[in-house]
């Protein structure tokens, strides 16, 4: 699963990454833009695998395959 933090107080939001990661990336963003804030906002989460390719290259490899097919039956 996947975290990201989105700012309070602007529009930042943090990159899809470890929660503890997200974390730590939104404390910086309010110590360098909000100082004096407390940190808050909203957290999302992602529960797809972040690291997936998703369809988009297995589609791709598809439809190269059969242009290739295509291809050579048109000699």
């Amino acid at each position: 699963m996947a975290y990201r933090h989105r700012c309070g107080a602007c529009g930042f939001t943090t990159r899809w990454t470890s929660r503890s990661e997200a974390e730590d990336l939104s404390v910086a963003h309010y110590a360098d833009r909000h100082p004096g804030l407390v940190p808050g906002g909203i957290v999302e989460m992602n529960r797809r695998n972040p690291r997936t390719i998703g369809y988009a290259a297995p589609l791709g490899l598809v439809f190269l395959v059969l242009f290739l097919i295509v291809a050579s039956c048109l000699r």
